[in-house]
């Protein structure tokens, strides 16, 4: 059950605060970023709201000042001297914006995928429509467990997280049909990530499946269940993984 320390939401053309609706499978988009340590930080928060903005504008529900509207109802309902290791949903639809904070979950060593024939409406923005996504997640436990979205023999992302995939110490990562995140937009200008088309038949040919998000940070998939591949490297993701702890602990944004 998720734990939450903030449920708030706005109408966007006052800003009034009103009964919280989490905005989930309307017509909308959203974002979710890592806030942490005290003062509060929030990791990438730039990317993630020139993200989001781009989202508003496809979704024709953008309006001037809404970025900075934003960042003032965050701050309103953040306490700076608070310790935080918390994910901080922000969704908004043409009427109403939510903000919203609950804890992180940190991923078990031995974390597994399960493989679902399901893809998101619209892959490529973060949009709300997630019901059969969270129906799925509402039955695992997702410290240990994640979706991966399949369609047509492909895999695409998992229902928090995009995918990397190594073979022989490369990268690759999915062609499309994806929302490309933050993170996963961090690594590319680290690493060299190949793109291409990722079958299920053929996963057995990779050594290490990777995910990253903002709630993950980066994990080592351990194990798919209901398939045969199984981790025969970690070279790869500790490589990620210090490279990403490096980053957020120079992160200096810091709410004020």
């Amino acid at each position: 059950m998720v734990k939450y320390l903030l449920k708030k939401s706005y109408q966007r053309k006052n800003f009034r605060e009103i009964e919280f609706d989490d905005l989930w499978n309307k017509d909308g988009v959203f974002t979710t970023m890592w806030i942490y340590s005290k003062p509060p930080k929030i990791l990438f928060y730039k990317s993630h709201i020139d993200n989001l903005i781009k989202s508003l504008k496809a979704y024709k529900i953008y309006n001037k000042g809404i970025k900075s509207k934003i960042l003032k109802l965050i701050n309103e309902n953040i306490d700076k001297t608070k310790s935080y290791n918390h994910l901080l949903r922000v969704a908004l639809n043409k009427k109403t914006i939510s903000i919203s904070l609950r804890d992180r979950v940190k991923p078990k060593q031995k974390f597994g995928i399960r493989l679902v024939n399901y893809e998101r409406v619209k892959p490529e923005y973060k949009n709300l429509k997630y019901k059969k996504i969270l129906s799925y997640l509402s039955k695992i436990n997702t410290s240990k467990e994640d979706i991966a979205l399949c369609v047509k023999d492909k895999i695409f992302e998992t229902g928090t997280s995009n995918l990397l995939f190594v073979k022989n110490n490369k990268i690759y990562s999915p062609k499309n049909q994806y929302y490309k995140g933050v993170n996963l937009k961090f690594y590319e200008k680290k690493f060299k990530i190949v793109k291409k088309n990722i079958y299920l038949k053929e996963l057995n040919q990779y050594d290490e499946i990777l995910l990253v998000g903002s709630g993950k940070g980066v994990v080592s998939t351990k194990y798919i269940l209901d398939n045969h591949w199984r981790r025969r490297k970690s070279k790869v993701f500790y490589s990620l993984h210090k490279t990403f702890e490096k980053e957020f602990r120079k992160e200096k944004y810091i709410l004020n």
